[in-house]
């Protein structure tokens, strides 16, 4: 297993010490806590500048690594409803939007479809949810509005990425119809004879 693996297989490590950390009822659980958060923002970022550079990607890394982030995020979001810190028709939505994208994209995967790659928009929604958690623990006044503007993004995101996918897959299908039903054989004169 490659150094870029084990970031994120330790992304996954630090889920259950958040939720300990969390839960405890030490004076200090929720700055604690947050750095456990932070050290797994560090670490997602790490990984994939070290997976790139020295070209150590893999099938594995890039199945595991956004889910190790969606499992992290998830986690994080469930503690924070289940202590109130954020409401739940905030927690249902950002549900709705994951879990459709994560369900959208198994089944066309699935069906042969071609899928549109990790992109500076998905990067960009998980900074921007990471800092909205950023923001809710430290209890800024303006952190659930702020929360909700980044929910509004993540879904008007959601919706471009549907957009790159079906053009992506009319490409596809277009450069296929495209394609000659005699290529082939011009390709082997002997088959012509």
């Amino acid at each position: 297993m490659n150094v870029p693996n084990l970031l994120t297989m330790l992304r996954f490590a630090f889920i259950p010490v958040y939720v300990a950390i969390f839960a405890s009822d030490s004076s200090n659980h929720m700055m604690w806590a947050f750095l456990i958060i932070v050290l797994a923002g560090a670490t997602d970022i790490l990984d994939g500048y070290l997976a790139r550079k020295y070209g150590q990607v893999t099938l594995v890394g890039s199945m595991l690594d956004p889910l190790a982030d969606k499992t992290m995020m998830i986690t994080v979001i469930i503690s924070l409803l289940v202590t109130g810190h954020i409401p739940w028709s905030a927690g249902a939505a950002i549900f709705i939007r994951d879990a459709g994208m994560i369900v959208g994209s198994a089944y066309f995967h699935f069906r042969g479809k071609r899928t549109v790659p990790a992109n500076w928009m998905g990067k960009l929604t998980t900074m921007l949810y990471y800092l909205a958690l950023c923001f809710i623990f430290f209890e800024a006044s303006w952190a659930r509005t702020y929360l909700w503007g980044v929910i509004v993004f993540s879904f008007v995101t959601s919706f471009i990425y549907i957009g790159l996918f079906m053009a992506l897959n009319r490409e596809g299908r277009k450069a296929k119809q495209d394609v000659p039903a005699d290529a082939n054989r011009d390709e082997n004169p002997a088959r012509q004879a």
